[in-house]
């Protein structure tokens, strides 16, 4: 079993600004390797991917190093400044296990700054490095990032937590719709992630979850949706192990194949991970 989306994060050491105000109390505290090791061992989940928590170049870094010491780290999803002139340079000298790049385009102010001419330029140098790009959006902001995949159809694009639906409200439209227009892209994939802080925590059930799933599921099919935990920012609604159990129950549907693709070969061939979880394809 591959879990496709974690963080690591030290508040002691650096800022993190989604991490404000009493509701993110809980979390607010060092989540170390240590930590992951134990989770995931208890969970049976072999390997992971590591993704970035803020806009740094110096945390990807960190992280590289910490996953090329950790063999239950198999890549990272890092951070660079896509709008950089020297994007390409910069891509370059991430030394390690590095499978793709994020930016938090969730806190853009502009829902079309996908398409910005210098981002465009960025995410085609990350496709160039054979790197995937998650996108962590709003449902405002799926249309331009359909427009992205339609554009640079060479690049792997991972959608993180299905775009966050507004599970909590109860709203449906137009998050279903413009999800459904994304799936359309056969080079995006789409993570069953970050789904159980969406709903009404911590009061939360798996049946408030199951629409939702089941509309993944429908668009994106069980060969291009990949399970990732969300761990440690799940904490602030479920255990990891309860995330875990919530997925499995949400997938019960699917073959014992599917379940497989669910669970490990799609997060193998979104990052580029071999048989062992390592990075097959790069670092």
């Amino acid at each position: 079993m591959i879990d496709a989306h974690h963080h690591l994060w030290d508040p002691s050491r650096r800022e993190y600004p989604w991490m404000t105000g009493a509701a993110m109390d809980p979390i607010r505290r060092p989540y170390t390797v240590d930590d992951l090791r134990a989770v995931t061992k208890a969970a049976g989940v072999h390997a992971t991917v590591l993704v970035q928590t803020v806009s740094s170049e110096e945390e990807t870094a960190e992280f590289l190093a910490t996953a090329a010491a950790e063999p239950v780290i198999a890549g990272v999803v890092g951070w660079v400044d896509l709008t950089a002139p020297d994007v390409v340079d910069r891509l370059a000298a991430l030394d390690g296990p590095l499978v793709g790049i994020r930016h938090q385009v969730e806190t853009e102010p502009d829902d079309d700054w996908l398409l910005r001419p210098e981002v465009v330029a960025g995410l085609s140098a990350v496709a160039a490095a054979d790197l995937a790009f998650d996108l962590l959006v709003r449902p405002a902001q799926l249309p331009a990032a359909a427009e992205v995949a339609l554009r640079l159809p060479q690049l792997r694009l991972v959608l993180d937590h299905a775009a966050k639906p507004p599970i909590a409200a109860g709203e449906w439209e137009p998050w279903a719709s413009r999800l459904a227009a994304l799936a359309a892209r056969e080079n995006v994939v789409c993570k069953l992630s970050g789904l159980v802080t969406e709903a009404d925590w911590p009061g939360w059930e798996v049946a408030h979850l199951r629409r939702y799933v089941d509309h993944v599921l429908e668009v994106f099919g069980p060969g291009r949706l990949l399970f990732g935990s969300d761990w440690p920012v799940c904490e602030l609604a479920a255990s990891y192990e309860l995330v875990l159990d919530a997925a499995i129950a949400l997938t019960g549907s699917l073959s014992d194949a599917e379940r497989l693709a669910v669970f490990e070969h799609n997060a193998r061939a979104a990052y580029g991970l071999d048989a062992g979880g390592g990075t097959s394809s790069r670092g």
